[in-house]
């Protein structure tokens, strides 16, 4: 609109405001006069009105990122889905289990490194190992506390806690077996000196097929002094046999090794040498699972007259018991003192003759823990001999067939020997050692054999190492085997790093 009644021009484009308004000073001051709007009056409202939608629609695109980003009130932000503790639960024992087997192995591999190379070589390693020893050890005892519902079952949030740390202290056992595998590798030095490793493995496994006839023989005479189904001998039943079993296999591996060294495959041959010396390890401990089993009762059976007589001038000591506590431990060491006698008489075979002395001696222990005895003298003595032969027994079976060997059965023996070293209690260690070697066999049980009668025939031996864990079975032929280090390195070929 404009002042005067002329017939309004419309503005060229890009012209300012401004310059139109000064060529008519006088037609501008009536403009201002009369109280209308510029052009520019108008202009400025606009513009304001238009700042407000844009800071409106700012804060509405601020609002929509809060309401998806983080929880507001009356919004609900999605929530990652929580692990159930079933499955927790699993994932930690799968780690106690890979865990424990590393270690296991590392152990068993570090052992033919010191033969060749001497203990101050092998040492570094050996530290490690011991490092590691200690985190796994730190993980059993809170899988142990766990399993007794410590935390308690309605504390969920501890219980996650207590599970996270069970996999982070076995994580960190075998980072620390990790980070020393490559150095491992370059002491050995397979891929240089395999004839030098394959001496070593040669030479212990003709000592082992040397004491195999002796220990069968060992084994006949223990059945025939102990005979009966709950015998001591039936712990070791079988046990040559899968000594030579073990033998058959590392005699394939160590053929194949120095072949494929003589073929430049050295890959190939770290990886049957390797094998070979898995077992050739398993197959010793079967022989000295036989050997240490008749030192222990022949010990034991040399103990029990001293034993008896500790526990009668205990047990004449005791004023302050529970007159059934008095009666139970009368009634046990009467019977074992009438055992004794009918074993020894018309007999020159021996004290321990047709009976079996270390399970008197555990007897006589237990029977006067009520009583708060038998942790000194040769009541504790006795203790200490009893705890440390059924821990290694049952170290034994899950060390040959930690293949099928669960949790449970681990973690009671991590706990058996934990209260040994200590000497916090050692009949409870010697309960939970039981409590291991039946559950690994029962695991075993569980388990059988699907290996047996793979790869080139019944009597190859791979279905033992399998099931000794010398192999991994992933493969038709059993999978790679294991050699020093953790997770990370399970199955690796052997050869130092560039």
């Amino acid at each position: 609109m404009t002042i005067k009644a002329e017939v309004p021009v419309a503005a060229v484009r890009g012209e300012p405001v401004a310059s139109a308004a000064a060529q008519d000073p006088e037609d501008h001051s009536r403009y201002r006069s009369a109280g209308s709007t510029s052009p520019a009056d108008l202009v400025l409202p606009l513009v304001a009105a238009g700042g407000v939608v844009v800071l409106a629609g700012y804060g509405y695109l601020r609002r929509t990122r809060r309401a998806r980003t983080r929880t507001t009130p009356g919004v609900v932000s999605p929530q990652p889905p929580v692990t159930p503790l079933p499955v927790l639960e699993r994932q930690a024992g799968t780690a106690l289990v890979q865990a424990d087997d590393c270690l296991r192995t590392s152990r068993e591999e570090l052992a033919f490194a010191e033969d060749r190379f001497g203990v101050d070589a092998v040492e570094p390693f050996a530290g490690a190992l011991r490092e590691a020893e200690r985190e796994l050890s730190a993980a059993f005892a809170i899988r142990l506390r766990y399993e007794r519902g410590v935390p308690a079952p309605e504390e969920e949030a501890a219980r996650r806690q207590a599970l996270a740390g069970i996999v982070g202290r076995c994580a960190e056992a075998g980072r620390r077996l990790d980070a020393e595998a490559p150095g491992f590798d370059q002491l050995r030095s397979l891929e240089r000196d395999m004839g030098d490793a394959l001496g070593v493995a040669e030479g212990r496994f003709r000592e082992l097929a040397g004491r195999t006839g002796a220990v069968e023989a060992t084994l006949a005479e223990l059945h025939a002094r102990h005979p009966g189904p709950g015998a001591p001998a039936t712990t070791v039943t079988g046990y040559v046999e899968q000594a030579k079993d073990r033998l058959v296999f590392a005699t394939t591996h160590l053929n194949q090794a120095r072949q494929a060294a003589d073929s430049g495959d050295t890959g190939r041959a770290i990886r049957d040498l390797r094998a070979a010396e898995g077992a050739i390890g398993q197959a010793g401990t079967f022989l000295t699972g036989v050997e240490r089993l008749a030192d222990f009762l022949a010990r034991a059976g040399q103990l029990v007259p001293a034993a008896l007589t500790g526990a009668e001038a205990e047990l004449a000591r005791a004023r302050t018991a529970a007159p059934s506590d008095l009666a139970s431990a009368h009634a046990t060491l009467a019977a074992v003192r009438e055992e004794l006698t009918g074993a020894t008489s018309g007999s020159s075979s021996g004290p321990y003759t047709a009976y079996d002395p270390v399970g008197a001696l555990r007897r006589i222990v237990r029977a006067l823990l009520p009583l708060g005895a038998g942790r000194d003298g040769v009541l504790g003595f006795a203790a200490r001999l009893v705890a440390r032969g059924d821990i290694g027994a049952a170290d034994g079976f899950v060390a040959t067939h930690r293949g099928a060997v669960g949790v449970g059965a681990r973690t009671r023996l991590a706990e058996a020997r934990r209260l040994l070293d200590t000497g916090t209690d050692p009949a409870a260690a010697d309960v939970l050692a039981l409590e291991a070697r039946e559950s690994a066999e029962q695991d075993v049980r569980t388990h059988g054999n699907p290996y047996a009668g793979a790869a080139d025939g019944p009597t190859s031996g791979v279905g033992g190492a399998v099931l000794g864990g010398i192999l991994l079975g992933e493969d038709p032929d059993g999978g790679p085997p294991l050699g020093f280090g953790g997770p990370d390195t399970r199955g690796r070929r052997g050869l130092p790093p560039a």
